[in-house]
């Protein structure tokens, strides 16, 4: 700094410069050093931004074998898309490059993306040692690739030992890693791999709500987590152009019509590997004696695969009729197959994912999938113990057709996972958070909490007062101000600045910063509040429950809740049967010129006023529908009640739910809250549970 100040730059120019990137700033020295006195007077004209062209993300997707090539493909054409935005950098390893499993790599090749790196990774023995030694290999060549293409974030796909081994180079390299497919729960291995690399990822890209759900559970920053669903689907659920019957006809012969024919596709199981040979045999056996023309391809490079080719060569599959036995079958031609297909057989993970997007009837046999959502047209043999069972499987599925299931993708993943990408901002902390369950914490001091604190203001509308807090994030109320509420809005919003600038002030001198204002009502989900599209989802009071007109409310419209269930709507009568000498109290007597509020109403009511009791049964009878709405509509657990009135709604709302809610929302029940204060604490979360989240 003091190199650059001495030249003429001042200090608030540097600090802009050190706003910027690192690459920024490297750029604007070597422009310094080619012309020191333009650069300064560009600076003291120009913007900053226009100086320097914004820097591109660089993506390096890493891919292992055709299975996880039908997903990343489809984002690897977004970004080569988008080179204003991206640059791509394509690394192939693993089975890839392997002959014998069909040398996949031209594939990539024939879709016109250079390749920047091939690494052979692959030990052969297809036995656990070899996997082991193929994750090693991997760890010896990834350190030096990973430094050649110094990429801002590296995208992994799926649950692969050679996934495994690329999360954790990055991770030790200190690459940010997205992570495609977390979250999900099949069988064997995979499930261990998958939820590693999940714990090894900064950013998830997951296909199913369950699948985001099960990551949040894994305590993975949901902040960090996108649904955006399968990349495959994006593919699959457009139109093809392609005519099928040649495709057909290329594999299976010429005489073979759709949805005469049979897919099948099993792979090891790696922690029960004898067990799944036996079920491959046992479904060769089964398709033998079905005697329809059956596509088989070869299984994956997991240990036991060895195995299953040579039951394969054993049954003479290779040689028979009615089967064509391929390595590979590129993923345009081999998707149509499963599309028209009779029926898909096996483990594969194609069988519970693409072939729903099609209604093709799969039978999935054995445990390899266990867990995986899966759509009405999948039939599962899980104990694959005999021929005679999964040939009577056979028997009750090929040929259906099944509505199109849409469980993991819409057809737009691509998009959602670019935008994703483009908000990740490289000057956020590469060091993970993770969002564990409330603990009881250790005692500990850091030196931001002692000089800021987290808050958020706090109004309350009331009908007699103006209320404003400021509320820190672990719901303390730091100083609350209290001041009675003016007639008029223009002066209520006028009160309502002053008392929340007098508030800032006050923060500053208490360290807390804040974050927001927060009002209103709310409905919580899943632990969360939800805030709708401006922040205003559960609002009860505007919800109208007279049909046609009514009292109007302090918002302009008629028929309001709020016109006749508030306090101010309370106060209002209470006020007219007062001046009307109908608000009479036993041994009491109030002039007419006294303040009247919601409280001498209900006193009144509770001592047999009818007058009274007829408002309070109008004002409960408003609530209780509005509430019945809201259970009808959003089907909650619990009804909470908050405010000075809560105590004495609580027992005719839940007269009202048992009378006119459906029999579902009966049981509903309806309670106040214990806080101390409830609407300050309620509206001050609405900005501190926003606070913490990032949406796309």
């Amino acid at each position: 700094m003091s190199a650059l100040t001495s030249r003429g730059v001042s200090r608030e120019v540097f600090w802009r410069l050190a706003a910027l990137n690192v690459g920024h700033l490297q750029v604007f020295v070597t422009l310094f050093k080619r012309k020191q006195s333009s650069c300064v007077d560009t600076l003291k004209v120009k913007p900053l931004a226009q100086m320097v062209s914004k820097r591109k993300l660089r993506v390096c997707v890493a891919t292992c074998n055709r299975a996880d090539y039908s997903k990343l493909a489809p984002i690897m054409f977004g970004i080569k898309a988008h080179p204003e935005s991206f640059e791509l950098e394509v690394m192939v390893l693993g089975s890839h490059l392997i002959d014998d499993y069909g040398n996949t790599f031209r594939m990539i090749e024939q879709d016109d993306f250079d390749v920047s790196s091939k690494l052979h990774t692959i030990v052969r023995g297809e036995d656990e040692a070899a996997m082991v030694e193929s994750v090693g290999l991997a760890l010896v060549k990834l350190p030096d690739v990973l430094q050649r293409l110094r990429p801002d974030i590296l995208v992994v796909h799926g649950d692969r030992f050679d996934a495994l081994a690329l999360a954790t180079a990055a991770a030790l390299m200190n690459i940010r890693i997205l992570h495609l497919e977390g979250g999900e729960v099949s069988g064997t291995i995979d499930d261990s791999i998958r939820h590693a690399i999940s714990k090894l990822a900064h950013y998830h890209a997951c296909c199913t709500r369950s699948a985001e759900q099960h990551l949040i559970a894994m305590c993975e920053d949901h902040s960090r987590i996108l649904l955006a669903g399968c990349p495959s689907y994006d593919k699959l659920l457009s139109p093809v152009k392609n005519n099928h019957m040649d495709t057909i006809h290329t594999w299976l012969g010429d005489l073979v019509q759709e949805n005469q024919y049979i897919v099948a596709l099993q792979h090891p199981v790696t922690t029960d590997i004898e067990g799944s040979i036996k079920i491959y045999g046992l479904m060769l056996d089964a398709l033998i004696s079905f005697n329809k023309m059956t596509l088989i391809l070869f299984p994956n490079i997991d240990a036991g695969s060895k195995g299953m080719v040579r039951m394969m060569r054993k049954k003479g599959v290779e040689q028979h009729p009615n089967f064509r036995a391929m390595k590979h079958v590129p993923f345009e031609q081999f998707i149509q197959l499963v599309a028209h297909a009779g029926c898909v057989i096996g483990n594969s993970s194609c069988g519970v994912r693409e072939a729903g997007a099609f209604g093709t009837p799969v039978i999935n046999l054995g445990s390899r999938q266990t867990g995986r959502e899966t759509g009405e047209n999948v039939l599962h043999v899980r104990d694959a113990d005999t021929h005679n069972k999964i040939y009577h499987a056979l028997e009750l599925q090929f040929g259906k057709r099944y509505p199109c299931s849409k469980i993991y993708g819409d057809g737009n993943a691509v998009p959602r996972i670019l935008k994703f990408l483009r908000s990740i901002k490289l000057d956020e902390p590469l060091q993970k958070t993770f969002c564990f369950p409330p603990v009881k914490e250790a005692f500990s001091q850091d030196i931001d909490h002692i000089l800021e604190t987290q808050s958020a203001l706090a109004v309350d509308l009331g009908g007699t007062n103006l209320r404003v807090a400021i509320v820190s994030m672990r719901g303390k109320i730091m100083k609350k101000y209290c001041k009675p509420n003016p007639k008029t809005y223009e002066s209520r919003i006028q009160l309502i600045l002053s008392m929340c600038e007098d508030a800032l002030q006050d923060a500053v001198r208490l360290n807390c910063r804040i974050l927001g204002v927060g009002l209103g009502g709310g409905i919580v989900h899943h632990h969360e509040l939800v805030h709708g599209s401006t922040f205003l989802r559960g609002g009860a009071g505007p919800t109208s429950w007279c049909r046609w007109t009514g009292r109007s409310a302090r918002c302009g419209s008629r028929g309001c809740v709020e016109a006749y269930a508030s306090g101010v709507a309370l106060q209002r009568e209470a006020k007219r049967l007062h001046d009307e000498d109908l608000l009479s109290l036993e041994g009491v007597e109030l002039k007419k010129v006294e303040a009247v509020s919601a409280v001498h109403l209900i006193s009144a009511a509770r001592q047999g006023n009818t007058n009274a009791q007829a408002v309070l049964k109008t004002a409960s009878t408003a609530l209780g529908v509005a509430v019945v709405n809201i259970l009808h509509m959003m089907n909650p657990s619990l009804v909470i009640l908050s405010g000075v009135l809560a105590s004495y709604y609580q027992s005719p709302i839940q007269d009202i739910i048992s009378q006119r809610a459906l029999v579902s929302s009966q049981s509903i029940k309806v309670v106040t809250s214990d806080l101390e204060e409830p609407a300050l604490l309620g509206a001050a979360s609405m900005v501190l549970d926003y606070s913490t989240r990032r949406t796309y």
